[in-house]
């Protein structure tokens, strides 16, 4: 494939990269820990069944949401892309 003045496999080591970053942030969002018995932004408390359901738990059903969204905004573009696969 060419890829102008990038080096052989420099694609495919993008590739590899961008996963490779996911796979990080997915793994450093996992709860650990001991569940806490309130919300750790909004400070309602954490119903029992949630704290069960999903070890490590520190927010609300609301505050999760409102983070996971935030977190899915400002992943919208391939930040170690190049340049022209950023415009296509």
């Amino acid at each position: 494939m060419a890829t102008g003045w990038a080096h052989e496999g420099a694609v495919q080591e993008q590739i590899d990269a961008t996963i490779n970053d996911a796979v990080q942030s997915a793994r450093t969002a996992l709860p650990q820990g001991k569940s806490l018995t309130h919300c750790e932004e909004c400070e309602k408390p954490i119903p029992v069944a949630r704290q069960q359901a999903i070890v490590g738990v520190r927010y609300c059903v609301q505050c999760q949401e409102l983070l996971e969204q935030e977190q899915q905004a400002l992943e919208l573009f391939n930040r170690r892309g190049s340049k022209d696969s950023q415009l296509r």
